[in-house]
This record gives C-alpha cells, sequence and structure tokens, in this order.
C-alpha cells in the first residue's frame, strides 16, 4: 500500500489507492478550478476499476481546461462509448467543440442532449452561446430564457442573455442583463471594491461621483465620452488604466483623473464606465455620437507630421492583434503576413501601430511589403493618438486601436470576426458609436481573405481618390 499523497500539488492528502476518495479528491478540485489535480487523481482512478462514463467525461473537463483538447476529446468519446445519450458527456463534448471554434458540431451536440433532457439549464445556455456565435442572437435569446426559467439566479445566464439583447440591437433590455456580470465569478471581487453605493443615473446634486474603468482599454476608450455628459450636471472623479490617464486629461467636466492603483479623492457613489449606458438610458437612437471626444496634444501631432512627411502616398496606420488575455483573442487577431496585400496596393505607406508581443512581426514584413515601426517611441495612448492624428486612415482588428481612432473622429476600417463583439451589431457596414469607422466583417468564421481582399480593394480605390465614403466631417473637440 502506498502512503498518502497529495500528488505533489497544492491539495488534501489522498489515498492513490483508494478509488473512492480519489474520485471524491478529484471531482472536488474539479469544482474548485484545480484542473491539473483533478485530472491526476481522476486520471490514477481511471486505472483502479472499470472505466465509467462519468468519471472519463470528469477527466475530459479537466483535460481540456488544461488545453489538452485532443486527450479531452477521447476521455469524452470513450464516455459516450459506454453511454450513447449521456446528456451530461453529450453537452462537455459540445462545450470541447465550441473551444476549438467547431461551432456547428457543439450545436449538434447540445441539440442532442437537450433530445434527452429537455430541461438542463447548462446545457440550454451553452447552446445559446454556440447560436451567439453563428450569428443568430434571436435563437440565442430564446435559449437564455429558457435556461433562465430553470436556473432564474444564474449570473453567467443573465450576463450572456445581456450580451446577445445588445448584438441585437436591444439596448435598453441588454444594459438591464449585462449588469449581473457583477455578480459572476470573475467580477465579484471587483464589485466589491467599494463600499458607496452604485449609481443609476439618479441627480447627484453637490455629490461626487467616480467613474471607472473596467475590462479593455477599448471599452474604457469607448465609454469614456459618457464621463464629460455626466460631469455637465455632477462632480465626477474618472479613475482609469495609468495607460489611459493622459489621454483621458483631455476630457471637459472632469475634476480629476486619476491613474489606476493611485489614491483616490474622496467620493459618495460610483459608477463602471460599461454602466453608464444604462445609468443614461441608451438606446440605439441616443447613442452619444458626437466626435471628436478624446483629442492629441497639437505639439505631439505636429512632430509626427514631421517624422511622417517624408512618406509618399496615402498614410495608413496598421494593428493586427489585439491583448492575448482577452477570451475571443484568436478569433479576432491575425498574423501580419496575411495583411501582405495591403503592402502591394500602391500609392499607400504603411505605418505600424501594434504594440505588444506581436509588434515584432513588423521587423519580418512578408516579401515586397514595407512597414514603417516608430511604435518603440509610444509609451501610452495619448503618444498613440498623436500618431493617428498624423495619418489618413487606419485599419485595425478589433482593438483599442480601433476605438481610440473612432474616438479621434479618424477613418478607421474595422477587420471584424465573424463571432462579432455586441458593440459591432449585425448585418452592418457602419457603426453607431463612431461615424468614422467602416466594417469589413468575416462571411465565415476564421476566413480572412476574402476580407483583406476587399479591404485592398477598398484601399486602392482610396489611395486613388475614387472612395469618398471616408471623407467624415470632424467637428472640433475642446483641448486642454
Amino acid at each position: 500500500m502506498s502512503n498518502k499523497t497529495g500528488d505533489n500539488q497544492t491539495g488534501p492528502a489522498v489515498d492513490p489507492d483508494d478509488l473512492d476518495s480519489l474520485v471524491r479528491a478529484g471531482l472536488a478540485a474539479l469544482d474548485a478550478g484545480q484542473d491539473r489535480l483533478a485530472a491526476a487523481r481522476l486520471a490514477r482512478a481511471l486505472t483502479l476499476g472499470p472505466p465509467s462514463s462519468a468519471l472519463l467525461r470528469s477527466l475530459g473537463m479537466a483535460l481540456s481546461r488544461l488545453g489538452r483538447f485532443d486527450d479531452a476529446a477521447r476521455c469524452h468519446n470513450e464516455a459516450l462509448d459506454l453511454a450513447p445519450d449521456d446528456p451530461a458527456t453529450l453537452t462537455a463534448l459540445g462545450d470541447l467543440l465550441q473551444q476549438r471554434d467547431r461551432i456547428d458540431d457543439a450545436e449538434a451536440c447540445y441539440r442532442a442532449a437537450l433530445q434527452v433532457a429537455p430541461e438542463r439549464a447548462d446545457t440550454l445556455g451553452n447552446l445559446g452561446a454556440a447560436l451567439y456565435r453563428l450569428g443568430r442572437p434571436d435563437e440565442a435569446i430564446s435559449c437564455y430564457h429558457a435556461a433562465l426559467r430553470l436556473a432564474p439566479e444564474l449570473p453567467e445566464l443573465h450576463d450572456n442573455l445581456g450580451r446577445a439583447l445588445l448584438l441585437s440591437g436591444q439596448l435598453a433590455e441588454g444594459w438591464e442583463e449585462h449588469e449581473w456580470r457583477w455578480r459572476t465569478r470573475e467580477s465579484v471581487r471587483e464589485a466589491q471594491r467599494f463600499a458607496e453605493p452604485a449609481w443609476n443615473g439618479e441627480k447627484l446634486g453637490d455629490r461626487v461621483l467616480l467613474l471607472h474603468a473596467e475590462q479593455g482599454f477599448g471599452d474604457a476608450i469607448q465609454f469614456c465620452r459618457y464621463a464629460p455628459l455626466v460631469g455637465a450636471t455632477a462632480r465626477v472623479v474618472l479613475e482609469a488604466p495609468r495607460e489611459l490617464v493622459r489621454l483621458f486629461a483631455g476630457l471637459p467636466n472632469i475634476e480629476h483623473t486619476v491613474a489606476q492603483g493611485d489614491a483616490l479623492p474622496g467620493f459618495d457613489a460610483h459608477c463602471p464606465l460599461l454602466s453608464l449606458p444604462r445609468a443614461c438610458r441608451t438606446t440605439l437612437e441616443t447613442i452619444p455620437r458626437d466626435v471628436p471626444y478624446l483629442a492629441a496634444a497639437p505639439q505631439a501631432v505636429a512632430a509626427w507630421r514631421q517624422r511622417l512627411d517624408g512618406l509618399d502616398g496615402l498614410r495608413v496606420g496598421l494593428a493586427w492583434a489585439g491583448r492575448p488575455t482577452q477570451g475571443a483573442d484568436r478569433r479576432r487577431s491575425i498574423a501580419f503576413e496575411r495583411l501582405a496585400p495591403l503592402g502591394r496596393v500602391p500609392g499607400v505607406a504603411l505605418v505600424s501601430l501594434q504594440t505588444g508581443a506581436a509588434s515584432a512581426q513588423a521587423a519580418t514584413p512578408p516579401p515586397g511589403m514595407t512597414i514603417h515601426d516608430w511604435t518603440a517611441a509610444l509609451q501610452d495612448f495619448a503618444d498613440t493618438a498623436a500618431l493617428i492624428e498624423a495619418l489618413d486612415l487606419v485599419i485595425a482588428v478589433d482593438s483599442a486601436i480601433v476605438h481610440l481612432a473612432g474616438a479621434l473622429g479618424k477613418p478607421v476600417w474595422l477587420l471584424n470576426r465573424f463571432d462579432t463583439c455586441w458593440r459591432w451589431l449585425q448585418q452592418r457596414t457602419d457603426s453607431p458609436w463612431y461615424p468614422s469607422l467602416r466594417q469589413f466583417r468575416q462571411s465565415r468564421s476564421g476566413d480572412w481573405e476574402p476580407v483583406i481582399a476587399e479591404v485592398a480593394v477598398a484601399l486602392t480605390r482610396r489611395a486613388g481618390g475614387d472612395d469618398p465614403s471616408t471623407n467624415f466631417r470632424r467637428k472640433p473637440v475642446r483641448q486642454t
């Protein structure tokens, strides 16, 4: 008999030869998100007795979370060999297929599970997620409603319903459901950060309101437009990531702009930036769309224009990747080499706006492509804004660069993935959030070649002066 062990990982000691205790400990580790520990214990358990569909399924779930997708698929398929109609295994296999971007196959698994067990809230919710990614938000909404009838207090279902409603243009209902994000496991700690009450749009009088950024840089840039509107009738303090503080310092009607992590002045209520559309009762028709609402320092813009003065033709900024930690990044970001057709368009000078790890790709452009890279000089978004102002056009994947160009009123072309983010809505080539934006959308998930070919044609026209669609008139922005 072996000694009791913790499998050399964090967790209580478990007898490695006791099947029941291994299974219990493995499932507990799985529930706690200790996936490596769960996989080790469940795999050991499988060696101690006849295979079980439930045990194989649980091991498959742990392996899937660890990114061992082929091993996870084998576990799920072996589980289905033992119990072909098991709805839990069919749902788990659907989840795995969805992770691997095989959304049609995932939908088939979920529907097979629901044929056996039509009242599984998790299966209905995950089917809703698949339908959202397939561009069928109305069906997704129906799934989420059905799931919520079974599990009305599950915050992830409400949050996902909110995103589907927003994608379909039902903003008023979408904002309400999106507030449930604060009850999800990922956000509950952030939701408890302030003792002061949340602001829901009521009159504030002389009280101070803290507006604070959440999620990504692009979200903060998109929704900071509300800060001056709220500040026109209230005392507002704005907290933002340090990389955005200099850029946001030019927003009017703000008493203080504070970097995240620095000491905050006193305040009486707070509101996340992404909750401002709800507080302001925003619909599609009432989106604040006056641009630019952000501006770069004139001296910095002048310096960039002088630096770019030697470039011939249309000056076009490129960004091909977002932040890797964002959940959909592998679907929204592309390899720089795929933009090679843009390098063959005559009368265009390409300038990199790409920062982060993906920026290194600009050092080895594909044959025949030249790109000018001064991103080492960009320390924050105020610097990037000045460079963008010196360009004629920005072309980028769904990232903070798109939002920054749109907020500056710069013509910007979005290379948009098939399973689009809710903010870009459906079947549109424009955006109610950014009047200077034009969308080029995938017609099939993962297929960037037709998108880039379409952009190359449009860029050829633009460089030749034949495309009036980007002659966007910008109103002046106050520079402080």
